[in-house]
Parts: C-alpha cells; sequence; structure tokens
C-alpha cells in the first residue's frame, strides 16, 4: 500500500515582501502536483490580512490545503516566545489541528521544542556578505535566527553550492544535516496564456527592449543599469529597460525614490521605465519576448527570474556571481557588480544583433531540470521524516 502524502506545513510569503520567496513556493506547489502528486501534501498557513488574491491562488492549485487565521499575522510578535519559551505555542495548536507531520521554516522560526520534524531553508547570506545594508538589529535579528535554528537541530536546505560553500565559511561547526536542493521553475500553462504582443502594446515597449524584474531592494544593484544606460544613451543610442517588481523595502523605504530620482536628473525617464507590480502572466509575457533579461544583483542564492529566464531560453545579462555563473552554466553574459561600462557594452551588442520580435516558447530540456528538482525535495523531505521516526 502507498505511504500517505507527508503533510508538511509552509508559512505564506507575500509577494510584497518577498517576490522571489513567494514565487518559490507557489512554484514548488506547482511542481509537487505535476510531477509527484500524492507524495507530499502542502498545508499554507496565512495571516486572516494576507492578500486575499494570492491566498485564493495557492488554493487552486490541487492538492493544496489554506488555512487562514490571526495567529500568522505578525509573525514578529511571535518569535520571542518560540526563543525563549522554546514553542510557537498558538502556531502549533494549528499544526496539530491539520494534522501536520512536518514543518517547513522560512524566514520564520517555531521554537527549538518544536515537537515536529522541520526543514529551515536558508536563501542566501546576504547579511553576512552585505553587512553594510542591513542596521545593526537587523543584522543580529537575522543571524540569530539563522543561528538558533542550526542549534536546533533543523535540517538546512539551501538552493546552491555556492550557498553551500558560504554556509561552510560563515558557520564552520555545521558539518552535518545540509542539503542542497537546486530550484527550477515549471509555469503553468494558465500563466501563458496573455499574448505578449498585447501586453507589450499595453507597456507601450518598443522593441527591442530589455527586461529587469528584481525588486527595488537595494543590493539588486538598480542603479548600476541607470548608468549603464546613461553610458548608451551618451553613444546616441536609445535602449529602453523595463523594471517591474515592489518598490517596498523595510530597511530603506526611499530606495525608490531616490532610483527614480537618479532616472529623472540624468534624462534617462524614456529609457528606464518602472511598471510597477504587474500579474504574473504580463511578467512570463514580457520576459518571453524581451531581448534579454538583466539581473545585476550583489547578491543572490538562486535566482528566481534567473531561472524563469532559463526557462524560455531568453538571453541573459548577468552581475559575475559565482551562484549566476552556477545556476547558468556559463550560458550567459556577464559583468562586474559596479561596471556599469561591461553592462552598457553588453546592452548594445545584443540591442544591435536583436531581430524581429521573438517570442520564446518553453525549452525541451526543462522538464527534466524540474523533475530532477522535485525529486530532490521529496527526497529530503521523506529522508527529514524517515529520520525522525527512528528517533
Amino acid at each position: 500500500m502507498a505511504e500517505p502524502a507527508l503533510r508538511v506545513a509552509f508559512t505564506n510569503i507575500p509577494s510584497r515582501l518577498w517576490a522571489g520567496g513567494h514565487n518559490y513556493q507557489r512554484n514548488l506547489f506547482e511542481v509537487l502536483n505535476r510531477y509527484r502528486p500524492g507524495a507530499i501534501a502542502p498545508v499554507l498557513f496565512a495571516g486572516a490580512k494576507d492578500d486575499a488574491a494570492e491566498v485564493a491562488a495557492y488554493a487552486r492549485i490541487p492538492g493544496v490545503q489554506v488555512v487562514q487565521s490571526p495567529v500568522f499575522d505578525r509573525a514578529g510578535s511571535k518569535l520571542f516566545s518560540a526563543l525563549t519559551l522554546g514553542l510557537d505555542k498558538p502556531a502549533i495548536a494549528l499544526f496539530r489541528d491539520c494534522n501536520i507531520d512536518m514543518v517547513f521554516e522560512s524566514a520564520r522560526f517555531f521554537g527549538w521544542r518544536l515537537p515536529l520534524p522541520a526543514i529551515a531553508w536558508f536563501p542566501d547570506f546576504q547579511h553576512r556578505l552585505l553587512p553594510h545594508l542591513f542596521s545593526n538589529a537587523a543584522y543580529w535579528r537575522r543571524e540569530f535566527g539563522f543561528r538558533v535554528q542550526i542549534a536546533s537541530g533543523r535540517h538546512i536546505m539551501l538552493s546552491s553550492a555556492s550557498a553551500l560553500g558560504d554556509l561552510r565559511k560563515f558557520y564552520p561547526a555545521m558539518t552535518k544535516g545540509v542539503s542542497v536542493v537546486r530550484f527550477a521553475t515549471a509555469p503553468p500553462s494558465d500563466l501563458l496564456s496573455a499574448d505578449p504582443v498585447d501586453v507589450i502594446l499595453q507597456y507601450d515597449l518598443p522593441q527591442p527592449y530589455f527586461y529587469l524584474p528584481n525588486q527595488f531592494w537595494r543590493h539588486k544593484n538598480h542603479e548600476l543599469v541607470v548608468d549603464a544606460l546613461d553610458l548608451v544613451k551618451r553613444r546616441g543610442l536609445d535602449i529602453v529597460v523595463a523594471a517591474s517588481g515592489s518598490t517596498y523595502d523595510p530597511r530603506e523605504p526611499d530606495y525608490f525614490e531616490s532610483v527614480m530620482r537618479q532616472v529623472k536628473d540624468r534624462g534617462l525617464v524614456s529609457n528606464f521605465r518602472h511598471l510597477g507590480m504587474i500579474p504574473l502572466n504580463h511578467v512570463y509575457s514580457l520576459l518571453r519576448a524581451s531581448a534579454a533579461l538583466i539581473n545585476p544583483s550583489r547578491c543572490e542564492g538562486w535566482s528566481t527570474t534567473v531561472e524563469e529566464a532559463k526557462a524560455f531560453g531568453v538571453p541573459m545579462l548577468l552581475s559575475d556571481l559565482d551562484v549566476h555563473r552556477e545556476q547558468t552554466g556559463g550560458a550567459a553574459q556577464y559583468f562586474g557588480v559596479d561596471d556599469a561600462q561591461a553592462l552598457a557594452d553588453h546592452i548594445l551588442n545584443v540591442a544591435q544583433s536583436a531581430r524581429a520580435l521573438v517570442v520564446r516558447e518553453l525549452q525541451p530540456d526543462l522538464e527534466d531540470r524540474v523533475c530532477a528538482f522535485v525529486a530532490d525535495f521529496v527526497g529530503l523531505a521523506t529522508d527529514v521524516m524517515r529520520g525522525a521516526r527512528t528517533r
């Protein structure tokens, strides 16, 4: 008789706060249902105040159960009891009511006395690599969170070998209970139904245009793109970069306005266009028809936008990070995180060789990569559960 599905608790990640994490979980649920139905039953715990449309989108994925409760509003207020008493009692009570077998922790700690096996996902080590971007309080909140999850015996999941190297560097005592699970994305057909030509017309974009779908956080390095566009314009060429994504960063609320001030002051309003928070089907449309994806980030764990570009075979202009080279296998054009001239040269080369509008389709090797991701994730969850039962 087949084993019953593992009921795994996930915490909702609002896209406004972290679009990459939100899309990661949504994609994970989609591909688990598509390629390993019945292996894992995701149970998403969302706050009562979380965005209704986002929560409803999760609920439409077959095999996903959504539980909304005020217990999952204002997660920070529950951290004190999780640390001092060792248990986030209200959350654990809900887990028990929902017959949860395992917990997937992402940016929320449920206590060192958690009576369920848990996997803690560390997406990156940005606070250690770019500490100047964090206030002292924010740095130690994140650092202490990582340390307490390690000390509590969580199995740590990483998304890249690059992140594994960082873990070994910053937490050398952590030698066991670590796995690398490289994710791959497979957009569902309903998100590919929009006509890219119509979407391009809706946003009044020219041909060719470049696409930058990153949230406006300082480490995402939008300013380098503005610098590169300035260099391109000085050569007499008008190139458009379309940017989309949230403008909200609690660490630096004025960052978006400062970038757009630079755009205006340098006469680049028609070249650097912010489209706002746009529907995911529009994101895929603009990506598929773009001359290239640009990701100038100073730090990544395993970029969701790069993974989406790979899914369609979109050319990529990427900052020269180890993880970007690992993720693309060298199949991109790279530039230093402070090298606006190199990025400008790449933009010019792509723009000058761009053909008429090309709408790219999903790549033939995508299914193999997604199947490998699903197999690794299910294998990890099964191993952690088996180990907990043995103990």
